[in-house]
């Protein structure tokens, strides 16, 4: 039988505020990437799914395909 330490038992820490914003944002962004990866799948084309990803994460995300500012 495997022994459970008591810290394993422990609540996790509370996160920052920063962490939580973080969380949201990627968040935000996993879903305008699984929208531009259905846009893909119904064949609209490249330029169509690019455009609406960067739309969906302006003031989100940073670059042509979205990626997280840290």
């Amino acid at each position: 039988m495997a022994t459970i330490g008591v810290a394993a038992l422990a609540a996790p820490a509370p996160l920052s505020q920063e962490a939580r914003d973080d969380i949201a944002k990627h968040r935000a962004i996993s879903v305008a990437h699984e929208a531009a990866a259905k846009c893909l799948e119904a064949g609209r084309g490249d330029d169509v799914c690019e455009k609406e990803l960067q739309n969906a994460c302006k003031g989100l995300a940073i670059g042509k395909f979205c990626g997280m500012k840290h």
